[in-house]
């Protein structure tokens, strides 16, 4: 992160209607009406708020129709913690956290055992800005894929291999003819966007699709992820997953990119 986009970030973090908004969005994505109900200001102050937070990259605008339609970005947030954060924290601390968790972990799970299974959804927009041009990070995505994503189900040793045509197959191979599907592309345009049907380490009763989508900026590519997932879906997937993405992409293929 950069100085000037660590102010932009620093300024929009400097309201407490601003910090509020990113709460309500944590929960849930919201059109800007929903957000303009939960306060006592105008629409057009409102909108001044998120115009604010869209410069700094911490929400994220996507049109459905005539809907505007607002997303938590947490990479700017994530870089953040990289920064300031995560170096100097004390490593007793973080065991009695988890310790902690585990004890409440167990708790809830005698609790949830008393719940019914019940439908789900959750959808996930990330913005990452690469300094590249886009066929390169086109070519990152389809031809170097195994330099990048590091997540495996088998062994460290297993291929990942990407087919990129339409129809083609993103993979794990453990040899042998056995591995695991990550995803099947669904759509595909060189340079442009991919997206593909995958359950991405979920499983059961769920329908997953994800995609990306590449836009020049100068000598930039923004990458566009866009996850949305609906089905019988384990509590902890979507912030998984949030998690999941930010590694793999901001961190991993972002480095993997701008390092060659």
């Amino acid at each position: 992160m950069v100085n000037e986009d660590l102010v932009e970030v620093f300024k929009a973090l400097s309201h407490p209607i601003r910090i509020d908004i990113l709460d309500h969005l944590k929960s849930q994505p919201l059109t800007t009406s929903e957000l303009s109900e939960k306060y006592d200001v105008s629409r057009y102050a409102t909108m001044k708020h998120l115009a604010v937070l869209v410069e700094a990259n911490l929400v994220l605008i996507r049109r459905k129709g005539r809907l505007r339609v607002n997303y938590l970005n947490v990479i700017p947030l994530q870089e953040l913690y990289n920064r300031w954060v995560s170096k100097y924290e004390a490593p007793h601390a973080n065991s009695l956290l988890t310790i902690k968790k585990l004890v409440e972990g167990r708790e809830g799970n005698r609790m949830e055992q008393t719940k019914e299974i019940k439908m789900g959804t959750f959808q996930i927009e990330q913005d990452i800005v690469i300094q590249a041009k886009i066929e390169t990070v086109f070519k990152a995505i389809t031809e170097d894929i195994s330099s990048w994503w590091h997540f495996r189900v088998g062994d460290k040793e297993s291929q990942l291999i990407f087919e990129p045509h339409l129809g083609g197959r993103f993979y794990e191979d453990w040899g042998n003819g056995e591995g695991t599907l990550w995803g099947t592309v669904t759509y595909f345009k060189r340079n442009d966007e991919i997206r593909l049907n995958g359950l991405l380490g979920m499983s059961g009763a769920v329908n997953s699709s994800y995609s990306y989508k590449l836009i020049e900026d100068g000598e930039k590519t923004i990458l566009q992820l866009s996850h949305q997932a609906v089905g019988i879906l384990e509590p902890h997937w979507e912030e998984a997953h949030r998690h999941g993405w930010n590694e793999l992409l901001q961190e991993n293929l972002k480095k993997f990119i701008e390092q060659k």
